[in-house]
């Protein structure tokens, strides 16, 4: 009897203590890692698709027809505005030329010699020696003379014209492209396949296209005064390469969309980037990052505190005064690094539940401690 009365009296005494220990594990609150909502300047960057397109190309042709005796450029190589690309075979016209110059010569003796005869039956008209007529006739024939001395140097001006053509050459400096014809080939002028290419790369256009609908929302945001353009000049741009690296040479976006494309509803916007390396070649596909402007009162949250309810609303778990957890809803306007650009919802001083979402519900009682972020250090400071 003595020892069930012990038994009895420890298994009292354990439930006791369990019925003690219950409630107090009832107010331990749970720990969360909150990010404290503040205001920053943040530029406003917008990424957008792209591709490169040479600042000057020039497609060469012949202006004359003729055989190639030369090709003075080795191709894929640089030349200079002037040099020499093509040698057309000049022994035909420099023969027109030299024909044209003799034309020139006899006209030149010829109109002396009409000049001199028209000036003497002028002053032989004045004391009636010679007939009206025939003073007319020599008047007439001198200004005839100056006429095919005209015509003569015109025909000059043509042949020296064509003969210059025979030299094809660079008018602009960039790179050259693969020769479509060898010495030994027959050209003709204005001929419809181009002999090569020349491409200035240094700098470069960016084209890139942005959605009117994007256009739209921000010139809103500019007229309503939420972001400010960073100046009144051109807009800086980032280029970001195929493989994901930064191009470290900054543009300038020089053209801005004048109509919108009726099938895409895009507008082109088109950068100069400089390229002094030639590592951005035409054709290439590129992300375009413009600061569009400056929102002064900048609200970011990251990313992984914000969820989405049944309706597709953006939501976050704050914790109030009283360390108990709210839930409210937000206005999100775009991602900024491994952020969201907050519009409404929040206010500076609110503490957001980054971690620990799923281990409370809204009205729990939390711990919150500070939230320490190990990928981008401007977030963990409030996003400035």
């Amino acid at each position: 009897m003595l020892g069930r009365f012990f038994m009895l009296g420890a298994i009292s005494l354990a439930l006791g203590c369990s019925q003690t220990s219950a409630p107090e594990k009832a107010k331990e609150r749970m720990e969360v890692a909150v990010f404290t909502v503040s205001k920053t300047s943040q530029v406003i960057s917008t990424d957008l698709p792209g591709r490169t397109t040479a600042y000057l190309v020039s497609e060469i042709r012949p202006q004359v027809g003729g055989i190639i005796k030369q090709r003075a450029f080795v191709e894929g190589a640089v030349v200079k505005a002037g040099d020499l690309l093509y040698q057309i075979e000049p022994a035909p016209f420099q023969a027109v030329y030299d024909s044209a110059a003799a034309s020139v010569q006899k006209a030149e003796a010829n109109l002396v010699s009409v000049r001199l005869k028209a000036e003497r039956y002028a002053e032989l008209a004045k004391i009636n020696a010679v007939s009206r007529q025939d003073n007319d006739d020599n008047q007439a024939l001198f200004k005839q003379a100056e006429a095919d001395l005209a015509l003569a140097k015109a025909a000059l001006d043509t042949a020296r014209i064509n003969l210059g053509f025979t030299r094809i050459t660079a008018p602009i400096s960039g790179l050259t492209a693969a020769s479509a014809v060898t010495p030994g080939a027959l050209v003709t002028a204005n001929q419809e396949t181009a002999l090569t290419r020349v491409q200035q790369l240094d700098p470069i256009y960016v084209d890139v296209v942005q959605p009117s609908s994007e256009l739209l929302r921000l010139k809103h945001e500019l007229a309503q005064g939420n972001i400010k353009r960073i100046n009144n000049m051109e807009t800086p741009i980032r280029v970001v390469l195929e493989n994901g690296q930064h191009y470290p040479h900054p543009g300038r976006l020089k053209v801005h969309g004048v109509s919108v494309n009726p099938t895409t509803g895009a507008v082109t916007l088109r950068a100069v980037v400089p390229n002094p390396d030639g590592l951005l070649m035409p054709g290439m596909y590129v992300h375009a990052l413009l600061d569009e402007g400056v929102d002064e009162d900048a609200i970011l949250v990251p990313q992984r505190g914000v969820s989405r309810n049944t309706r597709g609303e953006a939501t976050v778990l704050v914790v109030d005064g009283n360390d108990q957890v709210q839930i409210k809803t937000i206005a999100l306007s775009r991602t900024v690094g491994q952020n969201w650009l907050v519009n409404e919802g929040l206010a500076e001083g609110e503490r957001v539940i980054v971690d620990g979402l799923q281990k409370v519900r809204v009205g729990d009682s939390v711990r919150p401690v500070p939230w320490q972020d190990t990928v981008s250090a401007p977030v963990a400071s409030g996003g400035k």
